[in-house]
Order: C-alpha cells, then structure tokens, then sequence
C-alpha cells in the first residue's frame, strides 16, 4: 500500500516551483489562481525571492502548499494514495491531494493560518528549538518542570524532538537538557512558538475559518498531527486541524500507524526530503521517494 506524505515549513527555497509554471499549463493556471486568491503574485517570491523573502511565514507556508498540491495534481492518474498525512502546514496539503478541500479553499487556508500565526509570534517573544539523543521521557519532563511556557512541539523520529515555547522557557530547557545528555539542543531560526499554547490566539482565528468551510469525505484517510490516527470524517478532521496549532506533531507515531495500516512504501510530494529522512530514522527497512519536481 502506498502512502503519500507532505513537507512542513522549512522545506522553502528560492526558485521553487519556477519550472513547474514553465512547463505546465496545468501548473502555471493553479499558480495563477493562487496569486490572485492572495491578492499579491507569490510566483513573484517563489520564483524570484530571496531566503529571507521566503522565510516570511505568510509567504513560506502558501509557497510550500502550492508546490506540493501542484505537483499532486500533476501526477495524475498514476496519482493513488491508500494513505496520506502531511508535516503541521503539509496536513493541508495532503487533504487537498485527497480531496477532502478544494484547492481553492485550501490556499485561502493556508493564508489565514499563516497570518494568524505570524500575529500571534509578534504578540510574545518565542522561539523554537531541536533536541537530539534523548528519550521522549526526559524532554518531556524536563518543559513540564520548568515555570515559563516550553513543550514538545515536533515529534520527528526516535531521539528527535523539536520543542517551543517563550524565549526564557527554551533557554532554561536547552540548559537542562544538555544537563541531561543531550546530544544537541539547538536553537531554531523560525519566527516564533509553533505548536504550543502561544499560538492559542492563531488557533481561535484558524477555528473560525475552518469552521466556515466545507470539507468533504476524502478518497483515503489522512493520518492526522495531533492523534496520529487515521481520519475519514470531515467534522473529525476539521477538529483535529483546529487543535493542531496548540498541540505537538506526533510525526513518529503517526508514521509508525501507518506502517501499522499497510504503508508499504512512502512518497514524498513537495519540495526538499526532510520526510524521506526522518522515516528512515523511524525504519530503516521501509522504501521511501520523493516527487520534487
């Protein structure tokens, strides 16, 4: 059975998508009516931006869905997913690919998830930061002990945990932790506390707009970020996309039900190969590819 799953932000990079408008009248219509869905020409950016440009998670986040979505659609008929599931901002991406939002509705989304996020990092300082080589356990009693906001944000693979939270909680943690054992505890370069109760005020803006669009049954079910289950129920699943700005990424365990459920080989549809690698650290005996271009 295959799966196919659907890169985060972080996966950006200039020029991306830029071949994909030249030789795909398909391609170049979807981006077309995205720029004009946005009301400003994220081609622009995505074909011609700077890092720093693309860093911005108002044009991060939509530039990512697109790539991925765009290239999903152009797989076509060869295009058959028994599963799907998608990293934090690729959970949008895999439920367009299996037909539970239009396009349309989910790039409009996308936007208003990314800025609502982005107002609520400029309302309290936060950040982010990777652990390596330590178990779940300790990270995880290390941000319950300490006062200031800090969780487990992103469970990537075994013994790679990205946690989030105000500036004083991670450096307290990143303390602690290399206290502990800690292979690497790195601060992120990102705008702030994803997946944590910070985003609280971006979760209640995503809610209504979410609640305000009509989802569908999809052709397969999306394993989800924040119960890694798998979902077939919209109201299930537009629930779960709600909570998933204030709750952690279970990437690991959601990748590990997968292969539970048949997943017998996993595809990866979007830019860059983040994915492929961390289900390599997960097992290392499931074949992995990936669809960048």
């Amino acid at each position: 059975m295959k799966a196919y799953i659907f890169p985060g932000q972080g996966a950006q990079f200039p020029g991306m998508g830029n071949d994909l408008y030249d030789k795909s009248p398909v391609a170049k219509e979807m981006f077309e009516k995205a720029n004009s869905l946005l009301g400003f020409r994220i081609t622009d950016l995505m074909f011609s931006g700077t890092d720093e440009d693309l860093r911005q998670t108002k044009v991060t986040q939509p530039a990512i869905f697109l790539h991925s979505t765009i290239l999903a659609v152009l797989l076509g008929e060869s295009f058959k997913p028994a599963m799907v599931a998608g990293h934090s901002l690729g959970e949008f991406s895999a439920l367009v690919a299996n037909k539970a939002l239009y396009f349309e509705d989910g790039i409009v989304l996308v936007s208003k998830r990314a800025k609502a996020m982005q107002k609520a990092c400029e309302k309290t300082p936060s950040t982010m930061a990777a652990i390596l080589g330590l178990d779940d356990k300790i990270v995880e009693d290390v941000c319950a002990a300490i006062a200031d906001v800090v969780v487990p944000a992103n469970y990537n693979s075994p013994g790679q945990i990205v946690i989030s939270g105000s500036n004083e909680g991670i450096d307290k943690a990143i303390e602690v932790l290399k206290e502990k054992g800690a292979k690497r505890a790195l601060k992120l370069s990102v705008g702030g506390a994803f997946h944590s109760p910070l985003m609280e005020p971006a979760r209640v803006e995503l809610e209504q707009a979410i609640n305000a669009t009509i989802f569908h049954r999809p052709i397969c079910p999306v394993y989800q970020n924040v119960n890694a289950q798998p979902s077939s129920d919209p109201d299930i699943i537009k629930a779960n996309l709600v909570a998933q700005l204030t709750s952690p990424v279970r990437w690991t365990q959601s990748v590990i039900n997968m292969i539970a459920g048949g997943a017998t080989s996993f595809t990866e549809v979007g830019p860059g190969n983040v994915l492929q690698g961390l289900i390599k650290k997960i097992n290392r005996d499931i074949a992995t590819e990936g669809i960048s271009a």
